[in-house]
């Protein structure tokens, strides 16, 4: 048994049997649109993100897995704000806002793939990207948010299930 692995960015839910997947995994003789219907299916939250994919395939079975990498706490501040970039000024001018659960629910999602001990260090963590992209939440500038966090304003909201 020898697993042959593959590296891919695809766009959520929009992968397609054309390159670079087709060309890539076409040598192995696997089922190509097996394999692509896997990732858009795993991939459909994130529709229209660019979502780092690995492809595993068994090369004795042509079994396949399929593993998604964690997106850029940009891009899932950018879905859920429904950015296209990030404000030129972030100090200065704002270009979308959150609520707070809208992030609490990004904190959520990257939590496995960063070192916060807490959902309140990696709300906290999140909150720093929304200050350099320009991105209030609640309607305050991120610094405030990140002190009213501090000072226990939304320990409720942030306590663990």
């Amino acid at each position: 048994m020898v697993d042959k692995s593959f590296n891919f960015i695809v766009n959520g839910g929009k992968a397609t049997g054309g390159p670079p997947i087709g060309p890539a995994l076409g040598p192995m003789g696997v089922n190509i649109m097996a394999i692509v219907n896997e990732i858009n299916k795993q991939t459909g939250e994130y529709d229209g993100l660019p979502v780092p994919v690995d492809v595993i395939i068994d090369t004795d079975t042509k079994q396949f897995k399929v593993k998604v990498g964690m997106l850029t706490t940009f891009a899932l501040i950018s879905q859920a704000a429904g950015l296209e970039k990030g404000s030129g000024t972030p100090n200065t001018s704002y270009v979308a806002n959150l609520t707070m659960d809208q992030l609490i629910g990004i904190a959520k999602k990257k939590r496995p793939g960063i070192y916060a001990a807490s959902l309140k260090t990696a709300v906290r963590e999140v909150l720093g990207t929304c200050q350099s992209a320009g991105v209030t939440v609640e309607g305050r500038p991120a610094k405030e948010v990140q002190k009213a966090i501090k000072a226990g304003e939304f320990d409720e909201k942030l306590a663990e299930a």
